[in-house]
């Protein structure tokens, strides 16, 4: 669809609708069958299809089976970019057989701290290679007709209270990384007082 095709179809959504696709169960999206909006299958990643048959996101028993790539941080550690291509591309796969639309991943986050409970997830904590891996497996996943979503990728420095947590950082320090790596999904946390998702500076939008 072009930009226009959007433009007509959200111009015909009453505000009910548009509030609806905003919404969903678990991974999944709500759909509009009067508009012809299917509804949209995600997974978390980015290490493989976690996909989640039961309704609770969180229902980590219900998961099916898949394969554990390796982690994101051991990829990078080769400096080789095919290698994080190929990965995307098994993942595709396997998405394509689960029926998933969109995976979660990967993440891109710049490792800041030790101490993260993430660390294992993200590439590097140099944002050149963490761009150039991360786009690689975007390549990956996408060459085959799937989503990717890169998500954590600004200031997310801790596991504990993570929905609550606020990362400071002075813009100098944002702007040098955020050259190299790119915008996604945010995380719960607040980035200088602002909701990672809504933080103008990070996303380059203001």
């Amino acid at each position: 669809m072009s930009y226009n095709d959007y433009e007509e179809l959200i111009s015909k959504m009453t505000n009910e609708e548009k509030a609806t696709l905003l919404s969903g169960c678990g991974f999944v999206t709500a759909e509009s069958p009067r508009l012809g909006i299917d509804r949209i299958t995600t997974s978390d990643g980015p290490h493989g299809v976690r996909y989640v048959k039961s309704e609770s996101m969180l229902d980590v028993g219900e998961s099916v089976r898949a394969t554990a790539f390796p982690t994101s941080s051991a990829v990078a550690s080769s400096f080789n970019v095919e290698y994080a291509r190929k990965i995307g591309e098994a993942i595709a796969e396997e998405c394509l057989y689960y029926g998933v639309d969109v995976i979660l991943g990967p993440g891109v986050n710049i490792k800041r701290n030790p101490l993260c409970g993430r660390n294992f997830e993200y590439y590097s904590e140099d944002p050149y290679l963490a761009g150039k891996m991360g786009a690689a497996f975007i390549k990956g996943v996408e060459g085959k007709g799937v989503s990717a979503c890169i998500k954590h990728f600004a200031l997310n420095n801790t596991e504990n209270y993570r929905f609550s947590s606020d990362s400071l950082c002075e813009e100098r320090a944002v702007n040098c990384w955020k050259n190299h790596d790119f915008g996604g999904t945010g995380c719960g946390n607040r980035n200088n007082d602002d909701r990672a998702g809504e933080n103008r500076p990070v996303f380059g939008t203001g």
